[in-house]
């Protein structure tokens, strides 16, 4: 039987997940507890006041670039996943309009997996071993209604520095080929030649010219290139509070190690504590050079959610 590679993704992640329980128990300080046990922010707990004003000082031109793409039902999107709208028009639209000022009126109804589009992981999305960030069992966390905790409508809003590092313009390649990683070698040389220094409490975005290379595709490729294991051990390290790109799970797959089941969701959002910006639309920004700007993100307050469709700004 022929498989597509797609499917052969598919199928490795729930292998993949029906082996953790044969795995190796994790060692003691595999998750970092930096911010204290009880913490359930992560990297968010480096956004300051001082962050936020550092940022408002980028603002030079009050020029606006969003970040998110437009989410509709054709949007490639990791299977399951599916979006459906539906508008209502009182009386079918045929009815009398309402009262003296003659109003008539829609309301719409969306049916929609959250984690679609332009997205935010939080920290309930990947877990090891049934337990997620700041080694939380699975019981404190996960339930069918919602969860317990580490619901993303209890981030706070996001008005920090961000930064974009042009991958394509690093590896000489536009767009990068699926399975490029982003090492920490690469990010470090990135940053160097764009003269970009990133800081603690910084969003980053990579660029790899993926996105508008696939516009128009109603199917998701199954390869991308990406953060590998060292770039995200990395920035985690500079203290970043999050990690977004203009491919649809951030990390290069196939993994560096192809055995591996999205190593980098595991060591952002479980170990570390660090956020996921997916399907961020970031060639706008370095078609105009940007390298630094003002982040401002505000998450939708759907309670227990584990993720959440967004819109970011930059502002340059």
């Amino acid at each position: 039987m022929h498989l597509s590679l797609f499917q052969k993704t598919c199928t490795a992640f729930v292998l993949g997940c029906l082996a953790l329980a044969a795995t190796p128990a994790l060692a003691d300080d595999y998750f970092v507890q930096k911010f204290g046990k009880s913490d359930t922010l992560g990297h968010a707990n480096y956004l300051t006041t001082a962050k936020a004003k550092q940022a408002a000082k980028l603002v030079k031109q009050g020029k606006v670039y969003q970040l998110g793409m437009v989410t509709g039902p054709d949007t490639p999107a990791y299977g399951p996943r599916k979006f459906q709208m539906i508008v209502h028009q009182l009386n079918d639209g045929s009815g009398a309009p309402m009262g003296p000022d003659k109003l008539i009126s829609n309301d719409d109804t969306v049916v929609t997996s959250i984690g679609i589009g332009s997205q935010i992981d939080g920290f309930g999305h990947i877990g090891k071993e049934h337990r997620y960030y700041n080694d939380t069992p699975a019981s404190e966390v996960v339930s069918p209604d919602g969860l317990l905790k580490f619901g993303t409508h209890a981030l706070p809003g996001f008005v920090t520095r961000g930064v974009v590092l042009d991958m394509t313009k690093h590896f000489g390649k536009n767009p990068l080929p699926m399975g490029t990683a982003y090492t920490e070698k690469d990010i470090k040389t990135a940053a160097k030649n764009q003269g970009i220094k990133i800081t603690k409490g910084d969003v980053v975005l990579l660029h790899s010219g993926y996105m508008k290379a696939n516009e128009g595709n109603k199917n998701l490729v199954p390869g991308e290139p990406g953060l590998g294991i060292s770039g995200a051990h990395y920035l985690a390290k500079l203290g970043v509070v999050a990690i977004g790109a203009d491919t649809w799970a951030l990390e290069v797959l196939p993994s560096e190690n192809p055995k591996r089941i999205f190593p980098v969701h595991g060591l952002l959002l479980s170990k570390y504590g660090i956020y996921i910006l997916e399907n961020m639309v970031t060639h706008d920004l370095v078609a105009d050079g940007a390298t630094e700007f003002m982040f401002s993100l505000g998450v939708p307050k759907l309670k227990g959610a584990v993720q959440a469709i967004i819109n970011p700004l930059a502002i340059r």
